[in-house]
């Protein structure tokens, strides 16, 4: 049985994904400029994380339902990882004497899962679960 899809809506896909691989890592480099010069984790950033997602689906004009509001989750999920990451690489890399893409390049996966596990206390966890739920909730 041949697709009923509208070609048009076909192709927003792409430029969906694309939207919002370069939106994550926009808000994660911020994110992490803004815990940088505060000391902290900010993790409330996790919810702007989810608003920008959903702004985005929406201005790809993403048909609306179950997948959108996935992609928007695993949207900010995404934001959340990378800035966490980075915000553990950046505050590795000053006592080390590095700049924080080189410190980035040395740090391993399960080392930053340590530190970031260390760093986020439960009021971060709840943002970062805050974040993904309003992700969702907003991109659908």
């Amino acid at each position: 049985m041949p697709s009923r899809q509208h070609p048009a809506r076909a192709r927003r896909w792409p430029l969906a994904i694309a939207l919002l691989l370069l939106g994550s890592a926009g808000i994660a480099a911020a994110w992490i400029l803004l815990a940088d010069a505060r000391g902290a984790q900010s993790s409330w950033m996790a919810v702007i994380a989810a608003l920008d997602a959903a702004w985005l689906l929406r201005l790809a004009r993403a048909r609306p339902g179950t997948v959108r509001a996935l992609a928007g989750a695993t949207a900010t999920a995404l934001a959340i990882v990378i800035a966490n990451f980075g915000i553990v690489a950046s505050q590795l890399a000053r006592p080390m004497g590095m700049l924080p893409w080189e410190s980035a390049l040395k740090l391993g996966p399960h080392h930053a899962w340590t530190l970031a596990s260390l760093a986020n206390a439960p009021v971060d966890l709840a943002w970062l679960a805050a974040g993904l739920v309003i992700a969702a909730v907003l991109s659908r």
